[in-house]
């Protein structure tokens, strides 16, 4: 097992899904602004806990970032998580 999936299965030991194969390799830039759903998927239940946000409620906002394939077959679905952390900074915290 590669040790990026060995960190990101201790940040959250009780995640059983498969780890998406974008959160173990890294970009040319390492900067890009966009991940797949399933990397967004996969990391709600942590995310939402420190950022003290109820599961459910954090889901829907990853849904609103989410960018469908551009008229439907060019590209790939993806989620913005700099707007997506952006937006969810403005939240009044608990």
């Amino acid at each position: 097992m590669s040790t990026r999936v060995k960190a990101l299965r201790a940040l959250d030991p009780d995640n059983h899904l498969p780890v998406p194969v974008d959160l173990v390799t890294a970009s040319g830039s390492g900067l890009d602004p966009d991940i797949t759903p399933a990397a967004a998927e996969y990391q709600i239940a942590r995310v939402a806990r420190a950022r003290g946000v109820p599961k459910r409620r954090f889901g829907r906002w990853v849904a609103h970032y989410r960018t469908e394939r551009f008229l439907g077959v060019l590209g790939e679905a993806r989620v913005n998580v700099l707007e997506l952390n952006l937006a969810l900074d403005q939240l009044p915290r608990s």
